[in-house]
């Protein structure tokens, strides 16, 4: 047999009609009842577990009466076993081993007017269970009313997910902060991240941009849950559409901004701020067009600005910061990846173009990535993820295969004769354009279409 710990916590007194001094004495005596006092203990509560352990706690039934209903109806004479020996004044209660504890704090909380503390909200969540089984209203409204205003870690949610839901349907507005969001609200907050995430806010607030652009495209990324709105929502698609345009319309201008100065003037740092921020966004933007199958408008704008970006990257990088460069690469290889794959679909003239402008600038920016990856110091400032490099070097391939016969010829033999024939690495485009030249005559004979040829 082990006692509780005992506890100085007081028992609110009750006001009452009379002023008797008798009735002063029984509520100061009241106000010293503590649980553990065997002196003025009247009932036992035998707490047990079904893995052997068997604690003793020395209560009084006026408390336990008043403040559990279970208690109050174990102690009834209305109770079936109230005429045995000792029966009122042992009353058993049975629990898991883990529940131990939370027992033990409920049976300690019944003698507190308000508790000072709930150490957590773990330790609430066990102590709401047993106050829910005990018919403890008043302890579990308590437990509710701190739930209900703390913060929750998420470990914290996944315990309130499993519990709370099997204490009834009194008890499940705890949960309100993890329902489920009516549509529009989804609508109405996608929107604003949205024309946020797409501005040009100060440098300070670029954070809070970066945020929003995480969570946006979290908000419609398809995990282990469905995106959380509808792709073919034609508000949302009219929404991105619109941010999307005055994205491009803005780049634009800024560009033509660059082309009236001189050809020779280094760009000054806000400047140069400007132009990576504005490829940031693009890059960001095609993410969000690519997932929602709507990369057309920014595919056709990009391969018809192209000798503009080209000709305002290199005026930028003339103070050797190759950081804007590479951005570039890395919107280019998601244009040029939307092409070849055939998501975007563009006239043979203007995938000629795209490949005869993209190619060499591609080049010289690998070129000069290796040069900056041999200096460590630089290493991390200057860096395009080794996926990006092989996507945009596939694009390249598969784009060039889809032009004609001739054209193959004259691109395949200029990069032959390029410096920076490494990459990108168009040997297999070589091999189908040897193998398809060889073959020509034969196949199209084959087909009756020789003369016509």
């Amino acid at each position: 047999m082990a006692d509780a710990g005992e506890s100085e916590q007081k028992r609110p007194i009750s006001p009452t009609a009379s002023s008797s001094e008798a009735d002063k004495v029984k509520e100061k005596a009241k106000v010293l009842i503590k649980m553990g006092d065997r002196t003025t203990s009247d009932v036992v509560v035998r707490l047990r577990t079904h893995e052997g352990r068997d604690h003793w706690f020395y209560c009084h039934s006026e408390i336990l009466i008043a403040k559990s209903k279970y208690f109050a109806e174990r102690l009834s004479e209305d109770w079936p076993t109230c005429q045995i020996l000792d029966s009122r004044y042992c009353v058993e209660v049975y629990c898991q081993e883990v529940e131990f504890n939370f027992h033990v704090s409920a049976l300690r909380l019944l003698y507190v007017t308000e508790p000072c503390t709930w150490h957590g909200v773990r330790n609430t969540i066990g102590i709401l269970q047993v106050a829910v089984h005990l018919g403890c209203h008043q302890m579990a409204c308590d437990c509710v009313e701190y739930l209900e205003a703390v913060p929750w870690e998420e470990a914290d949610e996944e315990e309130m997910l499993r519990t709370i839901p099997h204490l009834g349907s009194h008890y499940e507005h705890i949960l309100a902060r993890l329902q489920p969001v009516d549509p529009t609200a989804v609508i109405g907050i996608f929107i604003s991240a949205l024309h946020f995430a797409t501005s040009s806010p100060p440098p300070s607030m670029q954070e809070l941009k970066s945020s929003a652009q995480d969570q946006l495209e979290y908000m419609l990324t398809e995990d282990d849950d469905a995106p959380l709105l509808a792709f073919d929502n034609n508000v949302i698609k009219s929404e991105v559409k619109n941010c999307a345009t005055d994205l491009l319309t803005r780049f634009s201008n800024f560009l033509e901004s660059l082309s009236r100065k001189s050809t020779v003037t280094v760009l000054d740092m806000n400047m140069k701020h400007d132009f990576h921020s504005f490829l940031s966004d693009i890059s960001w933007v095609c993410q969000i067009l690519n997932k929602m199958e709507m990369m057309k408008d920014l595919v056709h704008y990009w391969v018809g600005s192209s000798p503009n970006i080209v000709r305002a990257t290199e005026q930028a990088i003339l103070g050797d910061n190759h950081e804007t460069r590479l951005k570039v690469v890395e919107v280019t290889a998601k244009v040029l990846e939307a092409i070849g794959s055939g998501n975007v679909i563009l006239p043979s003239a203007m995938r000629l173009c795209a490949v005869n402008i993209w190619i060499p600038f591609v080049q010289e920016t690998r070129h000069l990535a290796e040069q900056v990856d041999l200096d460590a110091e630089e290493t991390s400032n200057v860096v395009l993820d080794s996926e990006i490099w092989q996507g945009l070097e596939s694009a390249i391939v598969s784009t060039v295969l889809t032009l004609p016969s001739g054209c193959q010829a004259e691109i395949l033999a200029e990069w032959l004769r390029s410096k920076h024939v490494r990459y990108p690495d168009l040997k297999e485009a070589f091999e189908v354009w040897c193998y398809r030249s060889k073959v020509a005559k034969r196949r199209l004979a084959l087909l009756g279409g020789m003369n016509t040829v």
